[in-house]
């Protein structure tokens, strides 16, 4: 038997490259793929990593001597894989990236039919133990590859989330792709749109010169604030390398947590579709349950992760998802999670209502204060789960274990979980409308998990 694969995660694969994920890696991962799904046409996508082309050639080489038919996207992002996946109605879609890992390091993302997630619960393992054993049936025949160019059905998809192209101002926009894969389409939507796009990072470049595009970390954001300030903007777009997430700055250049965005986008779509469900995680929920529910949505909890959240939007039909991560799924979508329609959402919105990004979630902040998530490395992170649910148990409270340990004491909750993929525990603390009680408990909570 061959060596172990190790790069296989709870909702992807990704590795150390060549250590981990390799040549020979990505041609047997591909001829499994096809052994588990059987599919017969898959799209296929790459990111501009310097070492995406050649784990393309095999992981395509194995597809086609399974018999695949691929359609080779070319350097895209994420969603485009998606995109492809849903709106061809293909069998399936492999998209080669390890979106804001460091730069020695690469993966994949794979979905089903109808752009359908897998993980490890739907398939990844058994693709990983196909790849193992090499246990590859043969085909009769040969697949074959075609290059396939959907930039002009994606971008008439997402501007179709616009009411009316003729209602949006000229608004001044940063946009900092982090040299990942969201330059090429601006590109595409700036001669669509009236807006003023200032590109900063904006070329893809593999050997990511500013630095791994991750705007989640404060040390990731710097460059959009400063251009923010410097050219007087009225938002702030930036995005990690793949884009499936984008990360919103207000026009001082204020970073807005992804927790707020939810609650606005969930309002902007009841507007225009009332009564629906819109799904999202349990991390952070009170600012996002008040305004669904104020603008006669149903909100639906979720437990956190891509997989979860699509699984859930399918059950309940929801038109849209949000994660304080600052991933956003909507139905009309595939269910997959868009870098782009956020944004778009919110141009519109800042366009029509004659209100700053700011004046939207200030007062939601103010009524709201949360910690943002903060990540601990721990040995046990049940142990310490235990410990802290252990000191708050004789407050009265509520239990929620969607995810993790979640305690609500009536003016103030948390959440605490393990990650899925690296031995941290995450946590996040909200208050109503006290500040002061926020960090208190922040700080609480944090002594309890470092001692």
């Amino acid at each position: 038997m061959n060596k172990p694969i190790n790069c296989f995660k709870a909702y992807d694969a990704r590795g150390k490259v060549p250590d981990e994920l390799n040549v020979d890696i990505a041609y047997r991962v591909g001829r499994a793929y096809a052994e588990f799904i059987k599919p017969k046409k898959v799209a296929l996508g790459r990111d501009v990593r310097l070492s995406s082309e050649a784990l393309f050639d095999a992981l395509s080489r194995g597809l086609i001597d399974s018999g695949v038919e691929v359609l080779d996207l070319g350097l895209c992002g994420t969603e485009q894989v998606y995109f492809a996946a849903f709106h061809l109605e293909l069998d399936g879609g492999i998209m080669i990236t390890a979106s804001h890992n460091p730069v020695d390091y690469n993966g994949f993302k794979f979905v089903r039919e109808c752009a359908k997630p897998l993980s490890a619960d739907s398939g990844l393992e058994d693709i990983r133990r196909i790849a193992e054993e090499e246990s590859f049936s043969e085909p009769g025949h040969k697949g074959s590859i075609t290059e396939t160019d959907l930039s002009s059905d994606y971008i008439d998809h997402l501007l179709g989330y616009i009411g009316n192209l003729d209602n949006l101002k000229p608004l001044k926009i940063i946009s900092n792709p982090g040299n990942g894969m969201a330059g090429p389409v601006i590109d595409l939507l700036e001669k669509r749109l009236p807006f003023e796009f200032i590109k900063i990072q904006h070329d893809p470049d593999g050997t990511f010169p500013n630095g791994i595009p991750n705007p989640l970390l404060p040390e990731g954001r710097g460059a959009t604030v400063e251009a923010i300030k410097q050219h007087g903007a009225d938002l702030g777009v930036a995005w990690d390398g793949d884009f499936d997430r984008c990360f919103l700055f207000d026009h001082n250049g204020r970073f807005i947590e992804g927790y707020y965005i939810v609650g606005l986008l969930g309002v902007q779509l009841l507007q225009q579709n009332p009564g629906q469900r819109i799904v999202h995680d349990p991390r952070l929920t009170w600012n996002t349950v008040e305004l669904i529910e104020a603008s006669h949505g149903e909100a639906v909890q979720s437990k956190s992760g891509h997989a979860f959240i699509k699984e859930t939007m399918r059950a309940v039909n929801g038109i849209y998802g949000g994660e304080m991560s600052a991933h956003h799924y909507f139905r009309d979508f595939g269910y997959c999670d868009s870098g782009m329609i956020p944004w778009l959402l919110l141009s519109e919105m800042i366009s029509t209502q004659n209100r700053s990004l700011a004046e939207m979630v200030d007062e939601r902040i103010e009524r709201y204060p949360v910690s943002g998530e903060i990540n601990t490395t721990v040995a046990d992170p049940a142990m310490v789960i235990k410990r802290v649910e252990a000191h708050y148990a004789e407050l009265p409270h509520q239990i929620d274990r969607t995810d993790g340990l979640g305690m609500d004491f009536g003016e103030w909750r948390f959440n605490l979980r393990a990650s899925n993929t690296e031995p941290l525990l995450r946590m996040n603390v909200e208050t109503r409308g006290d500040h002061a009680l926020m960090e208190q408990r922040r700080d609480e909570i944090l002594d309890l998990i470092n001692n």
